[in-house]
């Protein structure tokens, strides 16, 4: 776990200090991000990774070992439907993603479960919002 909480820390160092994170954070701070907006929670939990367009070129990507998937690009590999239950599964933590890591490493899921209001439909909130999100940057 705490390493876990040591990668995030670093990444966010690294997005922070990239064009991209000076961007967001002009636009204000990314943490905390409200429930209810997938944009906040997207900014604050995703961008570093998978950029503020969703792209995948997040200014932390070149350090991961599998390059981010472009979110923008789900409806179409998939037939023209957005595959909102497979996004849903993969940031709680149903779906493995290879480069989240492997099942015994926490995900957003564990996280946000674990955050303010402690609860399964806290995190349910927060995911479903994000992956509405997801959804709107499909091209």
């Amino acid at each position: 776990m705490r390493i876990l909480l040591l990668s995030m820390l670093v990444l966010g160092a690294s997005f922070a200090a990239s064009d991209e994170g000076q961007k967001a954070i002009r636009k204000g701070p990314a943490r905390p991000a409200s429930p209810s907006s997938g944009g906040e929670l997207y900014r604050a939990y995703c961008a570093a990774c998978h950029g503020l367009g969703g792209k995948g070129d997040g200014p932390a990507s070149s350090a991961l070992k599998s390059a981010p998937t472009d979110l923008t690009q789900l409806a179409k590999r998939n037939s023209g439907r957005f595959p909102q239950l497979q996004v849903f599964g993969a940031i709680d933590g149903d779906v493995q993603v290879p480069a989240h890591g492997s099942k015994d490493m926490p995900v957003w899921g564990v996280v946000f479960r674990r955050m303010g209001d402690n609860s399964v439909s806290g995190a349910t909130l927060r995911i479903r919002n994000l992956t509405r999100y997801i959804e709107s940057l499909q091209k």
